[in-house]
């Protein structure tokens, strides 16, 4: 008997179906991954697996056949029935449809089941690390949850942070946290939505290692979404794909993932761009920071560079090499503690460390930039996003237009960007999100756009239409474009030019090839799985 039963799920938002008569078992014990482009439904899927209020199914079954101690309602998977119960009752089987149970059955069901969503760190944000691991532990004596919780952020690699407040830790050093409260719950079901998206191979490869040592190996049953096929190889062990909210294959993971990989398109290379000339310009720039333990840590260490007009150049490295630092300095944002830096404006070249209007302020209004944590106005819709909230004063009717053909240029159809115009960004994928929020910035049509990791939540489909139409807007209005990437394989694709920063410093620049050669072991192995 199979732990959990899909049987002819349907779920509308809006009157737009989402997920289409969906059957599934999923085997105690067993990795199920799900593939698909965002908007697909695997985002619903997941959340009405963790039973969440907005997801119930509008038709069909979700049978979960559990293990329950009738003298405490501890429930555990199916195979714990006959077993005695710490409260001393014993284990009975029972075959319960999760939205349709008696309300008690489902919110015990619904303890046993951890989640962690993309780009959502739910962490307490001013207590410590060790604190929050602690909080998620039901019952135990303190001593015996300390020692657990320790092991639990050792193999989360996170020991050296335990006394660290949480609000002050990286994004990805945040997720790991996330992963060793929800192992913390003990849980008999994981379910993990694109977990890794957002964050830079090295901490991703920590955390796909995690879900395979602490859930795995550990008999966790497990449902995980994500858009990096190699994480479906290693960890699942059947994959289903879906395609407009219905299953259009399962099976096996390599078969799966190949199948869905045939219908990635390659994207279109342009050749033989005329450049202008240069538009940024940097001599000797450096940015130090001083730490009581490090003492000078040099973050960006003696930067000469030149970006063209119209040229696409990438900046590639593994954490903490600088690329972050060094582009925010580029544009305003950051203050240099050395060296000049200049950006070309009509026929004149502003320094970039003036401040005021007569400075950098005459310059920032035509740059945009994609943070690597985006974020969209929650409160307004699509279209309120992509025009009021940027104070992009338009018609109703242009405005409009103008949003559609913006949205077409990352991946939308007009049917469906026309739909979404009126959706608050909540009702979106975290793939659709990213897309909307590179929308954003394209559609003020700025003469530079820094990209930092524009890929994270992308699907191999949506990432070549993203590649498109940043060819497609530097040969219609010439715009610049500096990418800031982990993903070798998106630079290789998209940028002219490619520099390699290592401890700050800029070691070779040339064209994407030819900078891969000059990886070492570590970042290949980091940056090209």
């Amino acid at each position: 008997m199979s732990f959990i039963e899909l049987k002819n799920i349907n779920k509308t938002f809006n009157e737009v179906a989402v997920l289409k008569n969906v059957n599934i078992k999923i085997e105690e014990g067993n990795v199920l991954g799900i593939l698909g482009r965002s908007g697909s439904g695997k985002s619903v899927l997941i959340n009405m697996l963790r039973g969440t209020k907005e997801y119930e199914p509008d038709s069909g079954e979700m049978i979960f056949n559990i293990a329950i101690c009738k003298e405490c309602l501890r429930v555990e998977p199916p195979s714990k029935v006959g077993e005695k119960c710490s409260c001393g009752g014993t284990f009975e089987a029972e075959h319960i449809d999760f939205w349709n149970t008696d309300r008690k059955y489902f919110a015990e069901i619904r303890k046993r089941i951890s989640i962690m969503l993309q780009r959502n760190f739910a962490l307490y944000e001013r207590e410590t690390v060790i604190e929050n691991v602690l909080r998620a532990m039901k019952g135990g004596e303190y001593e015996e949850n300390l020692y657990k919780a320790l092991d639990l952020l050792e193999m989360v690699q996170m020991s050296h942070r335990i006394t660290h407040i949480s609000r002050d830790l990286s994004g990805g050093e945040k997720q790991r946290v996330v992963l060793a409260r929800q192992m913390a719950k003990e849980p008999m079901l994981f379910l993990a939505d694109e977990p890794t998206g957002t964050l830079d191979p090295q901490t991703a490869e920590y955390l796909h290692q995690t879900l395979i040592d602490g859930v795995k190996n550990e008999g966790v049953t497990m449902v995980i979404t994500s858009h990096w096929p190699e994480v479906m190889n290693k960890l699942a062990d059947q994959v289903i794909w879906l395609e407009k909210g219905e299953i259009i294959e399962k099976g096996s993971a390599d078969i799966v993932v190949q199948k869905f990989l045939d219908t990635v398109p390659l994207p279109k290379k342009v050749n033989d761009v005329e450049y202008g000339g240069p538009v940024i310009k940097t001599q000797d720039l450096k940015k130090h920071f001083y730490s009581i333990e490090r003492g000078v840590i040099k973050a960006v260490d003696g930067i000469n560079l030149e970006i063209n007009k119209s040229e696409i150049f990438g900046i590639v490295g593994l954490s903490g090499s600088g690329k972050t630092t060094l582009s925010r300095m580029l544009i305003g944002l950051t203050d240099p503690s050395g060296g000049e830096v200049e950006t070309k404006l009509g026929d004149d070249w502003i320094d970039m460390k003036e401040s005021g209007p007569l400075g950098r302020g005459r310059v920032i209004p035509y740059i945009g930039l994609l943070h690597q944590e985006y974020s969209l106005y929650p409160y307004r819709t699509v279209l309120g996003n992509l025009t009021d909230s940027i104070s992009l004063d338009l018609p109703a009717e242009f405005a409009k237009m103008k949003a559609i053909h913006t949205l077409n240029a990352v991946g939308f159809d007009n049917e469906y960007a026309t739909i979404i115009l009126n959706k608050d960004p909540d009702e979106l994928s975290g793939g659709e999100r990213h897309r909307v929020a590179i929308a954003q910035v394209l559609i003020q049509e700025p003469n530079i756009i820094i990209l930092d990791e524009p890929t994270g939540t992308m699907d191999p489909i949506t990432r070549v239409q993203v590649t498109d139409s940043i060819l497609k807007a530097r040969e219609e209005l010439e715009q610049t474009f500096l990418i800031i990437s982990h993903d070798m394989d998106f630079v290789i694709d998209v940028c002219d030019r490619t520099a390699l920063m290592r401890g700050g410093k800029l070691l070779k620049i040339g064209e994407p090839k030819e900078i891969v050669k000059e990886l070492t072991p570590d970042e290949k192995e980091k940056m090209l799985n």
